[in-house]
């Protein structure tokens, strides 16, 4: 690897931040420019819905690493910088404002944008999209004691805007068109647990559900309903999922289906053109199927990943996805993929923990636990090793989990 070489990442977030280190500990010495369309350093995201949100912690518990770090590894950021165009047969990048820059490598790390919700009165003031920083320290100021907050989409980031809602004080309702919450990832018993938690801090759900309109006289004033009602709102906060920021891949002709399509290396169909983190759709050797995760374990592990590939460490990436919700005092984790099974086993626990295994021809796919992070951290390994239990053994507590699949 020549010292007059340079590799571009696009992208601040956990992956691009990762990236960038993991660059420098793999022994690179060429230049490793890193661009951010915010003017934040690379920061992680979990927190901004959960502690940040909360009041609980400040803005820089999110950055991965202090700007020390980067001026000590010569690592260039680029903030507030947004990259317009990229052209793969030439490897030259066209900045806002008319400056180039070529490359010898490239990696998309551009992550996921919010979806918007199609609806009159989605541009009033007081409607919050939670996506970055500056989205949370603008909601944040809503969050008061007393104050009607409505939360439309019953997902995760919308829930745990809720909690730290209620747990503030506010008067909270969250709107879901499906007829569960958590309608996309969980099924309806561990639903029930995490909509038992809300309802107990008195957050109102609306199940099945839509939303007509926010109203408002330049700010929301109310959200009118599928069903004819209309609640007040102090604040509307809209959580219907993210889709793959992966325009600048598809204008350059590389290749995008749900996000942008890598192999197990992170190579996009572009040459000398990676890429990782929520914006890929990525080949998964360990379940023999692509996967676009939307976490941050994923950002971080794949983008490690994938930097080391680019630095000539040819090794694919395998991970068991992992995903974790904290809301209130109760922490929900899933490993592994939990939507192909043709067996689910509920494994008993104290009461309020609950663990879920989700089969395919005895296999452990997937879980979901409550409460039950040390048990999740198990079956990560289980599904890792390829472990096969029957539905007797995983429902049956007195079996110590670690004891299961020794000789697989």
């Amino acid at each position: 690897m020549a010292d007059q070489s340079r590799y571009i990442i696009i992208g601040g977030g956990q992956a691009g931040g990762w990236a960038a280190a993991t660059m420098r500990k793999q022994g690179f010495e060429g230049d490793v420019v890193l661009f951010a369309g915010e003017n934040y350093m690379p920061y992680e995201r979990p927190p901004l819905s959960k502690s940040v949100l909360l009041g609980e912690a400040e803005i820089e518990i999110t950055y991965l690493r202090d700007n020390s770090f980067y001026e000590e590894a010569n690592i260039q950021l680029r903030l507030g910088a947004r990259v317009t165009a990229l052209d793969c047969g030439k490897n030259i990048i066209n900045i806002e404002g008319g400056e180039q820059l070529d490359y010898e490598r490239l990696l998309l790390a551009t992550g996921s944008d919010v979806r918007r919700l199609p609806i009159p009165g989605d541009e009033l003031e007081g409607v919050y999209y939670l996506r970055g920083i500056d989205d949370m320290l603008a909601l944040k100021q809503k969050l008061v004691k007393g104050a009607k907050i409505v939360v439309i989409g019953a997902g995760f980031i919308g829930l745990e805007v809720a909690a730290a809602a209620a747990k503030l004080g506010a008067q909270v309702s969250v709107i879901e068109v499906q007829n569960t919450i958590l309608n996309r990832v969980v099924d309806e018993e561990v639903a029930a647990r995490v909509a038992r938690e809300h309802n107990e801090h008195g957050v109102k759900l609306l199940t099945n559900t839509g939303v007509n309109a926010i109203v408002g006289d330049g700010h929301a004033r109310a959200v009118t309903l599928s069903n004819g009602e209309e609640i007040t709102a102090d604040a509307v906060v809209v959580g219907i999922g993210v889709i793959p920021n992966a325009d600048l891949a598809e204008q350059a002709g590389i290749k995008v289906e749900n996000g942008i399509v890598v192999n197990e290396y992170g190579e996009t169909s572009a040459p000398n053109v990676y890429a990782a983190g929520d914006v890929t759709n990525h080949y998964n050797p360990l379940y023999d199927r692509r996967l676009r995760l939307e976490s941050w374990q994923n950002a971080q592990d794949q983008a490690i990943a994938v930097a080391r590939v680019m630095c000539d460490q040819r090794e694919p990436y395998s991970a068991v996805p992992w995903f974790w919700s904290d809301q209130y005092a109760m922490n929900l984790q899933m490993a592994g993929v939990v939507d192909i099974f043709d067996e689910a086993v509920l494994r008993p626990g104290e009461d309020g923990t609950l663990l879920k295994f989700y089969l395919k021809d005895s296999r452990i796919m997937g879980a979901v636990g409550v409460n039950r992070g040390r048990d999740i951290m198990v079956v990560r390994r289980m599904i890792t090793k390829g472990v096969s239990a029957s539905a007797n053994e995983l429902a049956n507590p007195a079996i110590e989990l670690r004891s299961l699949g020794k000789n697989n």
